[in-house]
């Protein structure tokens, strides 16, 4: 909206008549303003005073003028106005004369009247005081009845007496204000929760005492459990043996179960044990009319968590059988879980799913804490069964009433692996003790007991059947009984634990005894390692066998297997060094005269001590072992002979050599060809002394420039050392003859072989 533009007045006296025609005041201002802006601008505000004064002065003279002119009618009206007011109070005065005159007339039928009312009133009274009684009686009679029924225990019939008491009586008597019993029905009515208080307190107090017996019979109901768990095992072992087919069904399965539906047994009601949830749903019925649902679900289960800490023990002991017994504290578990249960289904508004897996959780949590902590005070792997039969019954029991048993299916396995080490260590020290009171040496069996007792700690077999050769092996699946659900674990276990027993205890132990002098007991540990090793492979074929189902197929191999083969290597090399080192003890002794005036006859000493050391080991010593190996040992021994024989002429100390000298030895070799001719498979065995036979030969030559001869040579020294042989020949040539021909054949010769072999 534009601006209003200022107006500009020469004369402000019409300006004044129209601000004081103004039919507002918001006129007024708008009349007003553009007035003063006006005089301001131009400074003529004086002016437009003296016309606001000119009007004010004005409109008094015009007041002044209207009140001259008309005094005397004003007079005349005040004087008329003075007279009616005499004339009506002289009026009032009669007024109030009259009426003290009929009041005085009706005084005395007032009093009648008031007489006739208060007779009434009294009448009234009675008959409504009456009427009260007897409402007040129904009232009276209904509340004594509700106390009545509460003294009975019919807490229910109670809570309806006081509902109806409160709805047909109490409600409507408080809500007619004017009722005569409308005061007691208010104190009845304020007294009605606290009998519902009384009411509450009684259904509590009887369901807490059947909650203490409930607690009292859990360990019992467990129990009860448990032997109706364990007759169904055996009714499932039955049906088993009848058709092998129903083992792939385990107990708890829908196949178990419909085959189980005509042996109906309810744990909760039976002939030994009865549990009666009577005074749960009452006093569930009355908190629900009361309101107090979420109340009472609130303390119940604070209720159950509070027995539930009572039912756990601190501490429990696994090999006493009491009251701190592992199967006391999985009966009362599981007592007090069906409970839970069982209630769940009943009354799913009281406990929920959630509530009794939550206390489920909590006490699987507790028992397989407090068994853990125990087991570190078990040493003994039979114990150890017995408790995961005891626990694999209670797994079970619980998975047939829909409970989550996977914590302590996760917990067989650690029972499992603390059973694996018990049982290797059992092995493991059996093997030990073995180990420490064995001389290595052939064990006599004197009758059958000694035999089994030898067989239950190794894997000794022969063509007879033995039960039970594999005890250890068996003791691992014994775990596997009735309920586990980890045959892998079972299998790789089994297989890991073999190896490390039979790798770090058995063939360690073995090989840590090949440091051992005496010969017989490092023949008895290749023996031992001979048959570990066909033990082993036997084993692979056992373990194949006895795995399950579940397992992965293929070969299995023990690593324990290629450790006992290689380490047979191992124990061949030492009794070859053993042999060896006698053999060189013998020779040593051999006291040649390599220039003896007379010749020898008889056998040296020594070698007729070494025929008969290799005679007795083979018929003693080495008579256990198998015929490829006593072969190959007196193979190395007769080579090993042979080379140490030959190296006697061969010494730098051996100047010169005669033929007697050289027939005493003929005669040692001769001794020893004719030993091992008399061997079996002597035939094979005497190509170890075909280079010592040609030796002699040769230096017993009459010619002996045939073996300068390289064709000659090939036929009959073909096994003769090309250098050893001028060597030897030298030393007989320097006593048989000293022609400067055959020193210049040898001289050729040993540059032909020095050119040929690269030697000077």
């Amino acid at each position: 909206m534009p601006p209003r533009r200022v107006q500009n007045y020469d004369d402000y006296g019409t300006a004044v008549q129209q601000i004081i025609l103004s039919t507002s005041d918001a006129e007024f201002l708008d009349q007003l303003i553009p007035v003063l802006k006006d005089a301001t601008a131009t400074n003529r505000s004086n002016a437009l005073t003296q016309n606001l004064t000119q009007y004010a002065d004005d409109r008094e003279g015009d007041i002044e003028r209207i009140g001259l002119t008309k005094h005397e009618e004003f007079l005349s009206s005040v004087n008329q106005l003075q007279d009616v007011r005499e004339r009506t109070v002289a009026l009032t005065a009669e007024i109030l004369k009259l009426n003290q005159s009929i009041q005085a007339s009706t005084e005395k039928l007032a009093e009648q009247k008031q007489a006739l009312v208060d007779t009434r009133a009294v009448r009234e009274n009675i008959s409504e005081v009456s009427d009260a009684l007897k409402e007040s009686l129904k009232i009276l009679h209904a509340v004594n009845n509700s106390h009545d029924l509460i003294r009975k225990k019919k807490y229910y019939g109670a809570l309806k007496s006081l509902d109806d008491l409160e709805n047909e009586f109490l409600i409507p008597t408080i809500q007619n204000k004017y009722a005569t019993q409308h005061r007691l029905a208010y104190i009845i009515q304020k007294s009605i929760p606290a009998s519902q208080k009384i009411i509450s307190e009684a259904v509590m107090t009887d369901l807490n005492t059947w909650l203490f017996r409930i607690r009292e019979t859990s360990q019992f109901l467990g129990e009860v459990a448990f032997y109706h768990t364990n007759m169904r095992r055996t009714r499932q072992r039955e049906r088993i043996e009848i058709d092998e087919s129903l083992s792939q069904f385990k107990l708890n399965s829908a196949i178990e179960l419909v085959f189980d539906e005509s042996e109906e047994y309810d744990v909760l009601d039976n002939e030994e044990l009865q549990v009666d949830f009577t005074p749960l749903f009452e006093a569930l019925h009355i908190h629900e009319a009361l309101g107090q649902i979420d109340k009472f679900r609130a303390e119940y289960a604070a209720t159950r968590r509070r027995q539930k800490e009572l039912l756990l023990p601190s501490s429990i002991s696994l090999e006493a059988d009491n009251e701190s017994s592992l199967s006391s504290l999985l009966e009362g578990i599981a007592g007090f879980a069906i409970i839970e249960k069982a209630t769940m289904r009943r009354a799913p508004q009281l406990r929920t799913a959630i509530d009794v897996e939550e206390l489920w959780d909590s006490m699987c949590s507790t028992a397989i804490a407090l068994t853990s902590k125990a087991l570190s005070d078990i040493g003994n792997a039979e114990v150890i069964l017995k408790l995961k039969t005891m626990i694999a019954l209670f797994i079970q029991t619980m998975e047939g009433w829909g409970y989550s048993v996977s914590r302590l299916d996760e917990f067989l396995v650690d029972l499992f692996d603390k059973y694996a080490e018990l049982l290797k260590r059992r092995f493991s020290e059996d093997f030990q003790e073995i180990v420490s009171t064995d001389d290595y040496m052939p064990m006599a069996i004197n009758s059958m007991e000694e035999y089994e007792k030898v067989v239950n700690v190794s894997w000794f077999s022969q063509d007879k059947d033995i039960e039970d050769l594999t005890n250890f092996l068996n003791q691992f699946y014994f775990f596997s009984d009735d309920h586990f659900q980890h045959p892998n674990k079972i299998d790789e276990t089994l297989r890991k634990s073999l190896d490390e027993l039979l790798t770090e205890k058995v063939c360690q132990s073995l090989i840590e005894r090949l440091s051992s002098q005496y010969l017989g007991q490092i023949v008895q540990i290749l023996i031992n390692l001979e048959h570990f090793e066909t033990a082993c492979q036997e084993l692979e074929q056992l373990l194949i066998q006895a795995r399950s189902s579940a397992s992965a197929g293929g070969p299995l191999t023990l690593a324990a297997t290629e450790q006992f083969r290689s380490h047979k290597k191992t124990a061949e090399k030492r009794i070859f060094e053993l042999v060896n080192s006698k053999i060189d003890d013998l020779v040593e002794t051999a006291e040649y005269d390599w220039m003896a005036a007379q010749p020898t006859v008889e056998p040296s000493n020594y070698m007729q001590t070494l025929t008969r050391y290799l005679s007795n080991i083979m018929n003693s010593t080495l008579l256990g072992l198998p015929r490829e190996i006593k072969e190959l040992i007196y193979f190395d021994a007769l080579s090993h002979a042979s080379s140490m024989i030959l190296a006697l002429p061969l010494s730098p100390d051996v100047k010169k050599i005669n033929p007697n000298g050289v027939a005493a030895l003929a005669m040692d070799v001769q001794h020893l060809t004719d030993f091992v001719d008399g061997l079996e498979n002597g035939f094979m065995l005497r190509s170890n002394l075909d280079e010592l036979e040609q030796t002699i030969q040769l230096m017993q030559s009459e010619n002996t420039d045939e073996f300068f001869d390289i064709s000659t040579r090939n036929k009959k020294y073909g096994r003769v050392d090309a250098l050893n042989g001028p060597i030897l020949l030298e030393k007989l040539t320097q006593q048989i003859s000293t022609s400067g021909q055959a020193a210049q054949r040898f001289a050729n010769f040993s540059s032909n072989l020095s050119s040929r072999f690269g030697t000077k």
